[in-house]
């Protein structure tokens, strides 16, 4: 089953994102990978269009009054801005996204530059074949980049998602980098079109999703 979300802005694609898992998720119990033993929901693949994803605020907004801790804060969106385009490792880390961004990201903006906009090579890829045998391998998986009227578009996919936490992170950073990547370019800003075979919410987040969407299943 293929859910398709449209939404103005990211915190709306998130909301959007909380109903369509709780009502249509299903339910399993974690095997083998992150978290062995919790249980999720989660959807069979989704497909989001975010029209307008530099509309600010980047983060969701959550109201005192629901009692929920932030999923995410705009402060940190700048610390994970910095994770995704600096090539440091720590001795814990098995990767990190910045790791293999870094080495990509000023070769595709020199390609644009050099060669022009009409092309579909401005690719980059997160990850290499031996992440297969990595404890927990990168979620994210590739950033597809296009430029088209004058605005650049960004193309993500995610082979696990975390949709209370990560979600408003990844997609509040990668819209930073987009941002980054239009100014060095000179053009416009454009959509985000993200894609997970993934989405979940694990139950510790179930009452939180819940409370912030107004349903109960």
């Amino acid at each position: 089953m293929v859910t398709l979300i449209k939404a103005r802005d990211i915190p709306d694609s998130w909301f959007q994102c909380l109903e369509a898992v709780l009502k249509h998720g299903r339910k399993y119990k974690v095997e083998h990978g992150s978290y062995a033993g919790s249980k999720r929901k989660e959807l069979d693949y989704v497909v989001i269009e975010i029209k307008y994803p530099a509309t600010r605020p980047l983060i969701p907004d959550i109201p005192p009054h629901l009692n929920i801790p932030p999923p995410v804060t705009e402060d940190y969106l700048y610390q994970y801005m910095s994770y995704l385009v600096e090539d440091k490792k720590a001795d814990r880390e098995e990767y990190t996204y910045g790791y293999y961004i870094s080495k990509q990201l000023d070769t595709v903006i020199q390609m644009y530059k050099k060669h022009g906009f009409e092309t579909n090579q401005g690719y980059i890829t997160v990850g290499e074949p031996n992440c297969v045998f990595m404890k927990n391998p990168p979620c994210l998986r590739g950033i597809d980049t296009r430029i088209r009227d004058g605005k650049l578009h960004f193309f993500v996919y995610f082979r696990s998602w975390d949709l209370w936490n990560g979600y408003p992170a990844n997609l509040g950073a990668l819209q930073l980098l987009k941002e980054y990547m239009a100014s060095e370019l000179g053009v416009e800003d454009g959509e985000i079109i993200a894609s997970s075979k993934g989405l979940h919410l694990y139950d510790y987040a179930w009452e939180y999703a819940e409370r912030r969407i107004g349903y109960k299943n």
